[in-house]
């Protein structure tokens, strides 16, 4: 059984993809609570060995002594959780942390997604043209509530740094390059806010160093 925590990731993904990895997720959160961990890199997520771990084939999985656990919500939380820290005690404020790890999930990210599938995945279809607009107007939508409900606060529920905020930003982070939250300047102050904490900065730098490596096996 490994001695410390273990990330199961890629060893290898095209340059596009670098940075966006979900595997930062989990990564930061054990930055945060200064949980060391290994990262075990795999090239094939489609196989039975992993999907044993992760039945849909993607990554990140997750080993923590006899648990075995997926998606990165679900890990990010555990994580959090087990060291007691970005889940607040008091059970309102718990409550609202979760909320906002929830709604960056379920509320947020696949409005990120579709403009991502929309304009690189799928940029050469004969509809992605027509749909472009459709699918930034949604996401708009999306991230007006979202700036309208954070308003002038530095984190999501005031001042204290939480684990729906870690998963905020590391979904919107999704829209790097796109220049989408240029029309949402709160959103972008608070994206900032987050990616420039040490735990982020490390948590990426160390995602980023895994493809300067020897491809995984």
């Amino acid at each position: 059984m490994p001695d410390k925590p273990q990330i199961i990731t890629f060893g290898w993904v095209p340059e596009f993809a670098r940075g966006f990895v979900r595997d930062i997720r989990p990564r930061w959160a054990c930055e945060e609570v200064g949980q060391p961990y290994e990262a075990v890199l795999i090239a094939d997520a489609k196989g039975p060995e992993h999907r044993r771990l992760q039945p849909f084939g993607q990554v990140p999985a997750y080993r923590d002594g006899e648990l075995e656990m997926f998606e990165s919500g679900a890990i990010v939380l555990h994580i959090c959780e087990k060291a007691g820290k970005l889940v607040p005690a008091e059970p309102v404020a718990r409550a609202r942390a979760i909320q906002w790890l929830v709604a960056a999930l379920n509320s947020v990210e696949p409005w990120v997604m579709a403009l991502a599938v929309n304009d690189m995945f799928e940029a050469d279809r004969p509809w992605s043209a027509m749909r472009h607009d459709k699918v930034v107007a949604a996401l708009d939508g999306r991230l007006a509530d979202l700036e309208n409900a954070l308003g002038d606060r530095q984190w999501l529920d005031g001042d204290e740094f939480t684990v729906g905020d870690l998963m905020m930003v590391s979904v919107l982070g999704g829209l790097r390059g796109t220049g989408v939250l240029d029309r949402f300047p709160r959103l972008a102050a608070y994206v900032a806010r987050g990616e420039a904490r040490p735990a982020h900065r490390k948590a990426m730098a160390d995602h980023l160093a895994t493809f300067d490596q020897p491809a995984a096996a």
